[in-house]
């Protein structure tokens, strides 16, 4: 049964990590050396700070959406959904380093984890990819869609 899994025995080990200081330029050539959609972001220690995924490059090239407004009584409603999404894509779209564009808020799960729960979270929380990491917060794999994929498709 694929929901009774371990993550450690579907998460990759060797994983393509980049820095906070990287430039974003140097990012995308990883991303695209590698043919991956995210890289977690580690610093010397080989603790998670942080995850950049070819979203948050996409949003650096992307026209920006103003936030809502509304006009009520003479004065001004600013929908506060649609302001907290522009200023997080605007500090996106004028960072020139890993730092200024990852996401640092991010799920994450252990080794001795199940598929269950990865796929659960994966669903809920629309991720595609879910770094690993150990009890100190140090990265030890990661888990894209694609590996849950490849284990449903050899397990039925």
């Amino acid at each position: 049964m694929p929901g009774a899994t371990l993550v450690r025995d579907v998460m990759t080990r060797e994983v393509v990590t980049l820095r906070p200081d990287h430039t974003i330029e140097e990012a995308a050539d990883v991303l695209a050396e590698h043919r991956i959609g995210a890289a977690p972001v580690v610093e010397p220690d080989g603790r998670l700070v942080g995850l950049l995924t070819d979203e948050d490059l996409i949003v650096s090239e992307a026209r920006l959406h103003v936030p809502t407004t509304i006009a009520i009584l003479g004065g001004t409603l600013t929908l506060p959904g649609s302001m907290r999404h522009f200023e997080e894509d605007l500090k996106k779209a004028v960072g020139a380093t890993v730092r200024d564009v990852m996401d640092s808020e991010y799920p994450t799960v252990s080794p001795d984890d199940t598929v269950e729960t990865l796929a659960t979270l994966m669903h809920d929380r629309n991720v595609s990819h879910v770094p690993v990491v150990d009890a100190q917060g140090r990265l030890v794999g990661i888990v894209a869609r694609g590996d849950l994929v490849r284990l449903l498709s050899v397990t039925t």
